[in-house]
């Protein structure tokens, strides 16, 4: 025969216990939010993308400026990178764009000088912000998750940046 104070015991136990798994379960979701909100400010642009010829960019706690976008249709992370002189583009991404591999060039890079290879996208999308026959590299040694937005791409643009606060618009000449 079994007590019914010690199943009542055992059932307040597992309660206490599955209360402290979903506590725990709640706080791991806020805060894996919280930081990626941190590392990406600027994830929700994608769901905001439209006709307007103007983007702002909030800068991460890194200091960086990170932003979903398009290339040739394919969705891809892009780093705001002014001091790029084209778009720069993980090997993986290319093949998977199925871009050619044109002209080996040598080219600067913060890990060195490194073989890149020029080619050139149909379309580049921020926000937007939509461009067409963008000259880019294929940089086999980067890794796969980021793309380097660089100037060929932003040289069409005007950029203001304040206050951690970066504004990528169309100029009126341009529309």
């Amino acid at each position: 025969m079994s007590d019914p104070d010690r199943n009542r015991r055992r059932m307040a136990r597992l309660m206490t216990h599955l209360t402290w798994v979903v506590i725990l379960a709640m706080l791991t979701l806020y805060f894996n939010n919280y930081l990626d909100h941190q590392e990406n400010p600027n994830a929700s642009l994608a769901l905001m993308s439209g006709s307007e010829p103007e983007v702002v960019l909030q800068r991460n706690k890194s200091g960086h400026y990170l932003a979903p976008g398009e290339i040739n249709g394919e969705r891809v992370r892009f780093l705001l990178d002014t001091g790029a002189t084209t778009v720069s583009i993980p090997e993986a991404l290319a093949d998977r764009l199925g871009l050619e591999r044109g002209r080996p060039l040598r080219s600067m890079t913060a890990n060195g000088i490194v073989t890149v290879y020029q080619t050139s996208l149909d379309t580049v999308t921020l926000g937007g912000i939509r461009m067409h026959d963008v000259d880019a590299a294929i940089n086999p040694g980067m890794h796969e998750g980021i793309v380097l937005l660089g100037m060929s791409f932003m040289e069409h643009l005007e950029l203001t940046q304040r206050q951690g606060t970066l504004t990528l618009r169309v100029p009126d000449s341009a529309r």
